[in-house]
C-alpha cells in the first residue's frame, strides 16, 4: 500500500506520569505513516482524491491541547484521528518525548503503535 509519511512534527503537550509534568506542556515528536491508496491523486493531481495531511497534521496539533499521562495513550488518540480521515485504511505513529524525566542521558523515550481498519471501517 502506499503511504503519506508525516516526519518529526513537534509540538508540545502536557504528558507524563509525575506531577511535575503535568504543570507544563514539554516537547515531543510526532512520526506517522498513513496507509493510503494513492492511485487516485496521482491520476488526477487532485487534493480530494487524496488525504490532506495539512489536516491531520491540524488535528494531531488539537489532540496535543489535551493533557495526557501516558504517550501510549496520546499515540493512540492520534491514530484514531488519523483513521478519521477517508481513505486511510491504516496508521503507525511513534510518539517520542524529548526531554524524558530520567536520570540518564538519553535523547528521547518512545511509543509506536499500528492501527488499521476492521472490515466495517471501524478502527482496530
Amino acid at each position: 500500500m502506499d503511504s503519506i509519511r508525516l516526519n518529526d512534527f513537534r509540538l508540545l503537550t502536557v504528558i507524563g506520569a509525575l506531577a511535575s509534568e503535568q504543570l507544563a506542556p514539554q516537547p515531543c515528536a510526532v512520526d506517522a505513516v498513513l496507509h493510503v491508496d494513492l492511485g487516485p491523486a496521482c491520476r488526477s493531481d487532485e487534493l480530494d482524491r487524496t488525504v490532506d495531511y495539512g489536516a491531520v497534521l491540524d488535528a494531531f496539533a488539537g489532540i496535543a491541547l489535551d493533557r495526557h499521562v501516558l504517550l501510549e495513550r496520546f499515540a493512540e488518540r492520534l491514530c484514531d484521528a488519523a483513521l478519521g480521515f477517508a481513505g486511510v485504511e491504516r496508521v503507525e505513529v511513534e510518539v517520542r518525548k524529548l526531554r524524558p524525566p530520567v536520570p540518564h542521558d538519553i535523547a528521547s523515550t518512545a511509543v509506536r503503535i499500528e492501527r488499521g481498519r476492521v472490515p466495517d471501517g471501524a478502527a482496530s
